[in-house]
């Protein structure tokens, strides 16, 4: 598995990927909450990680044969930075946290820390996919307290509330995702506790540190 966002075979399908529209992703005009060496991808940054990055190893557990049969270039597996640990989909949660988003997984073991990366050329945004239910990720701007802005891979289709801009910093070889449903920086919750510790929520005003950083591992190498 190597540290990249998408393939570059899965790119090149894509026709003429231009950097993010302004309405969608700074380019030019970054916002005051994007720290200097954060860049928003676009498909030449992306060919050059592509090109450059060193192959990079999770540390498997038991392989899952079924996902490994499937995969696709585009699938990826995120590794918070703060505590280590692989984002998984808590798919046997109760409502209304089915499908919560945490980053409590010592190993990759499978599709519940999978994720397909869909770009949309017309939103210049990436969507989520979690290959544990077939289900988009959405940001719950609605729900309230500890749990506001949780993510959840509970959607069947895409909306507003499903779209991210991802950022690299190429110094660090790390990652961000900002919703654009609230314009807010997705955040690993090392501090929480009970069922919602280490759940991604979409609360940070800006790139913080290692709160905010995830490592990307692409499943289809």
């Amino acid at each position: 598995m190597t540290s990249v966002l998408l393939s570059l075979s899965a790119l090149l399908a894509t026709s003429a990927l231009v950097a993010p529209a302004a309405g969608a992703a700074p380019g030019a005009d970054r916002p005051a909450a994007v720290p200097a060496g954060w860049e928003a991808v676009d498909a030449g940054d992306l060919a050059r990680i592509t090109e450059e990055s060193d192959a990079r190893r999770a540390p498997l557990a038991a392989p899952d044969a079924a996902l490994a049969a499937e995969a696709e270039p585009e699938l990826l597996a995120m590794q918070s930075v703060r505590n280590g640990r692989f984002v998984a989909t808590e798919v046997n949660y109760a409502a209304p946290n089915t499908g919560a988003l945490r980053a409590r997984s010592e190993e990759f073991g499978g599709s519940w820390e999978s994720f397909a990366f869909e770009w949309d050329e017309a939103s210049q945004t990436y969507t989520l996919k979690s290959l544990a239910n077939n289900r988009y990720v959405a940001v719950e701007k609605n729900f309230t307290g500890s749990a506001q802005n949780v993510l959840r891979a509970r959607s069947t289709s895409v909306g507003g509330w499903e779209r991210f801009i991802m950022y690299y910093n190429e110094d660090l070889d790390r990652w961000a995702l900002q919703s654009t449903l609230n314009g807010l920086f997705v955040t690993m919750e090392n501090g929480y506790t009970g069922s919602l510790q280490y759940a991604l929520r979409a609360r940070s005003t800006e790139i913080t540190g290692s709160w905010e950083e995830f490592v990307l591992y692409d499943l289809g190498a």
